[in-house]
């Protein structure tokens, strides 16, 4: 029994080792990608603002702008791991607000019908931002690197 606890416990720890470059890899990944995205949208405005005005969003061109924004912005920061769990927790509201209204259907189905929920479009960066949330950047981010120079004990 010591030998398989002693196994396990190896195990974890080279599995803890290859943590943060998976949230560098997912981080690098959707970070780009929400930014590509935000920039699209940055560059057709009138385009977006008439796709969430079928939405019935409120105040459609704003809304296309500060969306656009927040993908823009946040995915940039969000990939270099910049005030990560905050940029995380706005990028996740935002994506369960497109669930919400361009999905709804796939989003409701999350129990019932958990394919269609996983095969909606805002899935993946939702589950993304989602992540990033709830484990932090990593190791290889900006707010590792403030916090060592700070010497703050807490992550950012």
């Amino acid at each position: 029994m010591q030998f398989v606890l002693r196994l396990y416990q190896r195990a974890a720890g080279w599995l803890n080792h290859l943590r943060s470059p998976l949230l560098l890899a997912v981080r690098l990944y959707w970070g780009w990608q929400f930014a590509q995205d935000g920039w699209g949208k940055l560059h057709h405005l009138a385009r977006v603002a008439d796709y969430f005005g079928t939405l019935n969003l409120p105040a459609p061109h704003f809304t296309a702008l500060v969306v656009a924004l927040v993908e823009f912005v946040g995915g940039i920061f969000f990939a270099a791991g910049i005030a990560s769990r905050l940029i995380s927790l706005i990028l996740f509201v935002n994506m369960t607000v497109a669930f919400w209204t361009a999905e709804r259907d796939a989003f409701l189905g999350v129990l019932s019908n958990p394919d269609k929920f996983q095969a909606a479009d805002a899935y993946n960066y939702w589950f993304a931002a989602l992540l990033i949330l709830g484990l932090g950047a990593g190791t290889v981010a900006i707010d590792t690197l403030i916090r060592r120079r700070c010497c703050i004990d807490n992550e950012i």
